[in-house]
């Protein structure tokens, strides 16, 4: 771990030269006057008074170096049967062209265009084109309910809206125009105009005078050339969902943000010019923003745009198909998308059809990863399995095996040590820094790294009292965990999944890492229910892995059994219950928020991001027959 070690402590002793240095994998119109500007904390800058342009770092130098033939991105749809490889050069031209369809409808620099679209490459030529313009753009997730949509119009105020005729998702269609068309009727901010992008699979109709058809628009635009801005900059907002009123919109700026997620490329996921990296999300969420379109294109490589599922689409094969067709180096997805191949194929039969000999190595992120899964994983492919955490405010990981700068050990359950620039610290409530191997609230000494958030769009008072104002100091993430004696970060949750048992603060997190380890179980969640005498108490959901015929009570059993001898009799696992699924988001994380208003009889909105309705209503059937919310 030397250079590792070395590597870190410059980063966090020497931030500015750390940095500085970092910043030349990035071409800059002019250099900065300071590198980390702390004139006014917690809103510190990075690289003030330089100008770049996010589009050129991604499209046009690599062109003008000679690459212009090399595929950017390669658009792998099996729910349309489509496959399209796109080069640099050729992607160049569209965005242009599309960035000079923008200009023609008055979007200049500092305007706002939100981006509503489904997993095809015009969702990256729109957000390219955004960032050529120096315009900022906000992506929201392609299907988010009308209301939601019409939230972050009267927020973000755009000057255009980019849509598409609709998605397919698996295998039913969702129309996309009828939604945005209610969210702007819905909307006090008036939307100028909508750009649609007419799909083979359904059509749109136009309302005349606002809506203009992208093909029609391109055919009469001239290309735009990038447009110089400040490092400092917005290049975009992105709306976390909260689970009550307004989303916070997080806002990443120009010249960070290509500094940071650039290096993270090769010496996190040791990627280089020329690789085929994999990111199995979608471009409406953070992962999609960092690692579907800008880290890879900033980095020279080849991504992938994949318009599917990890089953279904046609089977538990699919991330092998694509991972052997296109030659992937490195998969990024969230531990959910495995557990759904592990439900399906738990022997992993499917993975002997396909020449995996190009992939060297599985990432995982977006909500812990347990230990049965990390295992299952490891054994399947016989590649490294880097589970890494960060979150929507830091725009990359947090803690990571930096596999490009030297390989860690791993420890199951672990997603390794800090990334450099990161000084992660464990602190009781009252901001006290804990002993290592003591649990509590996992925060980040200031000044965060470059690429993390910079403030809440249009709101700086929620940007202190959501993450800086707890813990002075430091930014609060909200996640709950410890630091063992070698550094390993251990993330157990978020905070409010801790539960206390008649006076004993238990992680619902540690529970779940137990149960997950039995044989037939596909996945679970546990949940702090209110209980008279001891405050609170868990409550085990679980899936049963495909084909299991067991009696459900004897799994019950085992799962109570096994809880107690690994935590205690003190975590007093009582009640669990099999589902049928879980109800998740559609980015993979499962709602235990909700689920704990339901067993708890309190009030929730349905989360716009949730994947499918009807499993909340399991939930709930399930719980009213267990007898919650109890009285």
């Amino acid at each position: 771990m030397v250079q590792f070690n070395s590597l870190f402590q410059q980063s966090i002793e020497k931030p500015e030269e750390f940095w500085a240095e970092a910043a030349e994998g990035i071409d800059w119109i002019q250099k900065w006057d300071t590198v980390l500007d702390s004139s006014r904390p917690p809103f510190y800058r990075w690289f003030s008074g330089a100008t770049m342009n996010t589009c050129y770092n991604a499209l046009d130098r690599h062109v003008l170096a000679g690459r212009g033939e090399q595929t950017a991105i390669i658009y792998d749809s099996p729910v349309t049967d489509t496959i399209r490889k796109i080069s640099y050069k050729e992607l160049q031209d569209e965005v242009a062209l599309f960035a000079g369809g923008l200009k023609s409808q008055g979007v200049e620099k500092g305007d706002t265009v939100i981006i509503y679209m489904p997993m095809i490459p015009e969702a990256a030529v729109a957000m390219l084109a955004c960032a050529r313009l120096g315009a900022i753009h906000s992506v929201v997730f392609g299907g988010f309910a009308a209301s939601e949509l019409a939230i972050r119009i009267d927020h973000a105020r755009p000057k255009v809206i980019v849509t598409a005729s609709g998605a397919v998702e698996g295998k039913k269609i969702i129309a996309y125009k009828p939604l945005v068309d209610k969210a702007i009727a819905q909307s006090d901010h008036q939307v100028e105009k909508c750009i649609l992008f007419q799909r083979d699979v359904i059509s749109a109709e136009m309302l005349e005078g606002r809506d203009i058809d992208w093909l029609e628009l391109v055919k009469t635009s001239e290309p735009a050339e990038c447009v110089e801005v400040a490092a400092t900059d917005p290049l975009y907002i992105l709306y976390t969902s909260g689970t009550t009123g307004m989303p916070k919109g997080v806002m990443r700026d120009n010249g960070g943000h290509a500094v940071a997620v650039h290096w993270s490329m090769k010496n996190i996921y040791d990627i280089d010019a020329g690789d085929v990296f994999w990111s199995a999300s979608d471009v409406g969420w953070v992962v999609g923003h960092s690692y579907i379109i800008y880290g890879p294109l900033l980095k020279g490589a080849t991504t992938i745009i994949y318009e599917g599922k990890p089953i279904g689409t046609p089977d538990a094969g699919a991330f092998w198909r694509v991972i052997s067709e296109h030659k992937v180096k490195t998969l990024f997805t969230a531990p959910t998308a495995f557990r759904a191949i592990k439900k399906m194929d738990p022997e992993g039969n499917l993975l002997e059809q396909y020449d995996m000999s190009s992939f060297e190595a599985l990432y995982l992120a977006g909500e812990r990863l347990d230990t049965d899964t990390y295992y299952w994983a490891d054994k399947l492919l016989s590649v490294p399995i880097i589970d890494h955490w960060w979150q929507t405010e830091t725009g990359w990981a947090i803690v990571a095996n930096c596999r490009g700068i030297e390989a860690l050990e791993v420890k199951a359950g672990s997603p390794s040590l800090p990334v450099p620039g990161y000084d992660v610290r464990v602190v009781n409530n009252e901001g006290k820094e804990l002993p290592a191997g003591e649990e509590g609230n996992i925060v980040i000494k200031l000044p965060l790294p470059p690429g993390t958030l910079a403030t809440l769009w249009h709101n700086e008072d929620r940007f202190l009292s959501s993450y800086m104002a707890t813990f002075p100091g430091y930014y609060e993430t909200s996640d709950g965990g410890y630091i063992d004696k070698d550094g390993y970060v251990f993330v157990m949750g978020r905070m409010d999944d801790v539960i206390n048992i008649a006076g004993h603060r238990l992680s619902t997190g540690a529970m779940e890492e137990v149960i997950s380890t039995h044989p037939d179980v596909a996945e679970c969640a546990v949940i702090g229910t209110n209980d008279q005498l001891k405050g609170q108490l868990p409550l085990g959901l679980f899936v049963l892995k495909e084909g299991v015929e067991r009696d459900p009570e004897d799994i019950k059993a085992d799962l109570v059994k096994m809880v107690r001898e690994e935590i205690g009799p003190i975590a007093c696992l009582r009640e669990t219950s099999g589902v049928s699924r879980l109800p998740k988001t559609r980015s993979g994380k499962i709602l235990r928020g909700t689920m704990r208003s339901i067993a708890n009889g309190k009030e929730y909105r349905m989360p716009s991001t949730i994947d499918d309705p009807n499993s909340l209503e399991e939930i709930t059937d399930t719980l009213k027959n267990m007898g919650y919310p109890k009285q």
